[in-house]
């Protein structure tokens, strides 16, 4: 089993959300960014070495939040969700084609790799719970 690392960057309650490049495997499809954890390394290290590989971004790795196990056909892995924060520089897209920020709420409208998905639905339960704690 592969373990992976998953970023929920979040900027205003906009979660950002990146399209894997064509022609990758699961090309076209919207992830959290991330990546594979390589031997002995740590998974918030992980996360923030992949988000300087793929966007050229420092960020600070915060809470974990979530994992789960995913099968795919041609491999299994564990999917790490952490929460981050946009420390510095630009989003440069090297290793995707599209990058957006939407809320929770809105991510059902996207296709995503189907072992990002128990993250948005973490998402999507969390936001309704504060929303229903705020009274709305």
């Amino acid at each position: 089993m592969v373990r992976v690392t998953a970023a929920v960057l979040d900027r205003g309650g906009q979660i950002l959300i990146a399209k894997r490049r064509q022609g990758a495997r699961l090309g076209g499809l919207w992830e959290f960014p991330g990546g594979k954890i390589e031997d002995g390394e740590d998974p918030r290290d992980c996360l923030a070495r992949e988000l300087h590989e793929e966007f050229g971004i420092a960020a600070e790795i915060g809470e974990f939040l979530v994992s789960h196990v995913h099968h795919y056909p041609h491999i299994s892995i564990e999917l790490l969700s952490y929460r981050v924060a946009h420390v510095a520089g630009e989003f440069e897209l090297r290793d995707h084609d599209e990058v957006r920020w939407v809320r929770p709420e809105e991510m059902g409208a996207y296709e995503f790799a189907p072992a990002d998905l128990p993250t948005v639905e973490f998402l999507q339960a969390a936001c309704s719970r504060h929303k229903a704690a705020q009274g709305g």
